[in-house]
This record gives C-alpha cells, structure tokens and sequence, in this order.
C-alpha cells in the first residue's frame, strides 16, 4: 500500500484583528522525508499517521503538514497556498495511491471564508477523485458541516480536552483506512449537531456533565461491534461561522441507520444538558479572582493558578497590572508575548537592569502594556522539544526569549505566541514552577493536564479579551440561528 499524509490546521479566533499569514504557517511546515521524520513518535495527528503506517509497513506518500494552532484567522493568500499545495499535490500522485489521511483542525477561517477547512476537504475530493479513501482526523473544537460527511469516508475527532490523544486519534484513522483497504470494513459516517456551543474553558472534559456524556460515548461504541467509532466534537466559540457548536460524528460497518441513531442520541443528550454544560458559577472577575488566590496562596504550600481565559493571543496584562498594583510576589507570568520587548531585552542582556513596557498589543482588548521595572534573567533564541504530555517530542521554537524579574513578578516574554501548558516554561529557563505561590495561565483546558495535580487550586477569571467566557457579548454576524446561548 501506498498512503499520502498531509495536514493543515490553524483554530481561528475570527474576532481577532490579527491575521495568521503563509510565513507563520510555513515557520512550522514539514515536507517530504523530513515530514516522516519530524512527525514520527509526535504527539500529534501526524504522528499517529506516520507511526501507525510504519508498524504496518505501509509505503508514506508525504505532502505537507503545518499546524498553526490558536491565533487569528489565517489569510486568504495562505489558504489558498497550502490547500493548492495539498490538492495539487494528490492530483499528480492520485493513480499511484491508496488512500489518503489528512489533519484539519475544524475551526478555520479567513477573512472572506467561514469554511476554509470544508474548502479544503472539496479540493482534496476533486484530486482523488469519489472512489479513493479519504480519512480526517479533527480537533475537538471543530465546528463542523453536514457536508463534510459526505466528502471523507471516515471522520475521526480528538476525545479529550486537554488534547493528550492526539497521536491516538491520528493513529484511529491510519488504522481504519487500513482496515477498509484490506476489506475488513465499509465505514459510514452520520453527523448530528446539537444547537450549543461552550467557551473553550468549558470543554474540558475532565469535568461533568461532559466527562459523563464523553463517557456515554465510549460506552456506546463498545456496545456494538458494528460501531468503529464516535466523536464528540465541542466546537469552537470564537469563530464567527453557520456551521458554530457541537457536532457528534457515528462511523459503523456499514450501516449508516445505526450510526444515525447513535449520532442522534447522544445529540439529544448534549442538548438536554446545555445549561449546566455553561458552568456560570465558575468564574470570576479580576479583583475577585485575585482576591481568591492570594486567600488562597497563604494557606497553601503549593502554587495557585489564575487562569487568564480569555486572552486569545498570550498577550494580556489585566492579570498582571493588578497582581503589580497589590504588589504581590512569588507570582510567576510564562509565556507572554511581545516580540518587540523580547528583542529588547535581548539587546539589554541577561544580568542587566531594565526597564520597559510589555504586553497589551495584539488588539484593544488586552488591557494594554504593562511597565516593568527590574533584571533581566535570560535573553536570547530559546528553542526546545516539547517534555509535557500534549507537546512531547514537539519541536517548540519559542523565538527570542526573555526572563525579567521585576519586585517579585517573574515574567517569560516570547517572540512567538504559545500558551504556557506545561512545566516546560520553567523546566527550559531552569526555573522551578514551585518556587512561586501564584502561576498566571492564558491556556483554555489543555493545562489541566499538568496543572489540576501540580497546584493548590485553579481560579478561572474572566477579562475583555476576545475569548470571554459570557459569548453573548461578542459580536457574531455569521452563527445560524437557534444556537444556544450566542442566537438562541
């Protein structure tokens, strides 16, 4: 057998003035044999493609992968690009493969384009042609068409959130595809979409009613051996799309009524818990939130975490400008972005004083810069592989980095945007997360996977960035109507 791989994923905050553009999407593309290499033994779709197939002994055809994660909507020149990239690239191989795995994330946009990543699967289909295999692994956030069923033969979603199965769920769809190539089965697909969507914060699905109807899921498809597998997809808030919220994806043997009855049950069941799915009482304000951890702190031996939700694009100072006012210590910032100041820095020095604003950049939203006034600890290119379960083996490349220490605040400046999900931010710098009482987070649920056993407790605050936890204050032009609670 001869499979062809490829993916490109990016998570669109649509709100977001800032665009995601063909340089940043080609700052983390593999091609050709360095693709099979970089991808081999990742925590990633990707990677459970590559490994999967080599433990079959499966010939890989590789294309292009680029995962731009959660950032602004990417531009319309650089879809255009990798989706002609991909398509392209399958017309000239069509008659001399098997079958085809392709990574999208679900929750893309462009300026002009609601369904970039529906767009992209179309493209695929009119390379290959409606005969050949085509199987999709997707992000639990996707936010889905009806259609999209029609065009993969089988599609496969994250099952967790934080995202510690990505490897598993691309390794669900090699194996299937394989399965289907040797004739062991014939998927079907069925989608059902519940009218809800969640803020991201919410779909951690450590946490019940979801962990329970995530369970229900399982149990289902254990149940019946004609079910290959089902997906609860939780949809992402932030993009301003027709096809917003949950979806629910069947894929059985053959036998496309069981999976829409499936589909269907498991959709009313969501839709029935729509209300405590909100979590309303979970969140806090600034003052409040900050009030909480500092009780909390002072009892505790072990950090606190505030969770800066909202921030979309790891550049927020609200958090940081009131810990500052009350001039709390201990309290460590990972990962803030801000590529002027981290080159600043650098140019400063490490062991330097320095004084300089940072943050509060990337719209109008994100409480504005921040002045810091102390050492600088480290400067310079930081660039490592990824220790933490969701980013293992990861090749993370932080750009020019910078560690300033000012009156007991401990700040990690980036010239690349990333959330800090793991203990990595303190482990590369060599910094020991313990050392410090308050930690501030700018993750949605894929920190939980470290920081729900490393710290005391988690204080969720929201602040006016773009990713709040109340969506009916943003401004959705696009979302069909009926979904709760955003047109409801």
């Amino acid at each position: 057998m001869r499979i062809a791989i490829a993916g490109f994923a990016l998570e669109s905050v649509s709100f977001l003035p800032h665009l995601t553009g063909r340089a940043d999407f080609e700052r983390w593309a593999l091609r050709g044999p360095a693709m099979i290499e970089g991808l081999r033994g990742e925590q990633s779709p990707g990677g459970g493609f590559v490994d999967t197939l080599e433990a079959a002994g499966v010939e890989i055809v590789p294309l292009v992968y680029t995962d731009g994660f959660a950032a602004g909507s990417a531009t319309d020149d650089a879809f255009e690009a990798f989706r002609d990239e991909i398509a392209t690239g399958l017309a000239a191989i069509q008659k001399d493969i098997d079958g085809v795995l392709l990574f999208l994330h679900g929750a893309m946009t462009t300026p002009t384009r609601t369904n970039p990543d529906l767009e992209c699967l179309q493209a695929v289909r009119r390379a290959v042609g409606g005969e050949m295999p085509v199987m999709l692994a997707l992000d639990l956030h996707a936010n889905l068409a009806p259609e999209t069923t029609a065009l993969a033969t089988a599609l496969f979603g994250f099952h967790y959130s934080p995202h510690i199965d990505m490897a598993e769920t691309g390794a669900r769809a090699a194996e299937c595809l394989l399965r289907h190539l040797r004739g062991d089965i014939r998927p079907t697909t069925a989608l059902v979409k519940p009218a809800l969507t969640l803020p991201s914060i919410f779909t951690a699905t450590s946490v019940a009613p979801l962990k329970d109807i995530v369970a229900e899921g399982f149990a289902a498809e254990r149940s019946d051996p004609r079910i290959i597998d089902i997906s609860i997809f939780c949809g992402f808030a932030y993009a301003d799309v027709p096809q917003l919220g949950f979806s629910v994806a069947v894929v059985t043997d053959n036998d496309p009524a069981l999976a829409r009855r499936t589909a269907e049950t498991l959709a009313a069941r969501i839709d029935g818990a729509r209300e405590a799915l909100q979590h309303k009482d979970r969140v806090l304000g600034i003052e409040p939130g900050v009030d909480r951890a500092m009780a909390v702190a002072a009892q505790v031996d072990r950090p606190v975490v505030i969770l800066e939700h909202a921030d979309r694009m790891n550049d927020s100072t609200w958090t940081l400008r009131e810990l500052m006012r009350r001039k709390v210590r201990r309290v460590a910032v990972p990962y803030l972005w801000d590529p002027a100041a981290a080159k600043a820095a650098v140019e400063t020095g490490t062991d330097n004083a320095i004084s300089i604003d940072v943050g509060g950049h990337s719209s109008d939203r994100t409480g504005g810069p921040v002045r810091l006034e102390g050492k600088v600890l480290f400067a310079g290119p930081k660039r490592f592989i990824g220790t933490g379960p969701m980013r293992k083996g990861r090749d993370i490349d932080l750009g020019l980095a910078a560690v300033i220490e000012a009156d007991g605040v401990t700040v990690i400046i980036t010239e690349h945007t990333t959330p800090a999900i793991d203990l990595d931010p303190f482990i590369q710098f060599g910094l020991d997360a313990a050392d410090f009482d308050i930690i501030v987070l700018r993750s949605k649920t894929h920190f939980r996977a470290v920081y729900e056993a490393f710290s005391a407790e988690i204080i969720i605050i929201d602040t006016p960035d773009w990713g709040p936890a109340d969506l009916t204050t943003l401004p959705y032009k696009n979302v069909r109507p009926g979904v709760f609670p955003v047109t409801a």
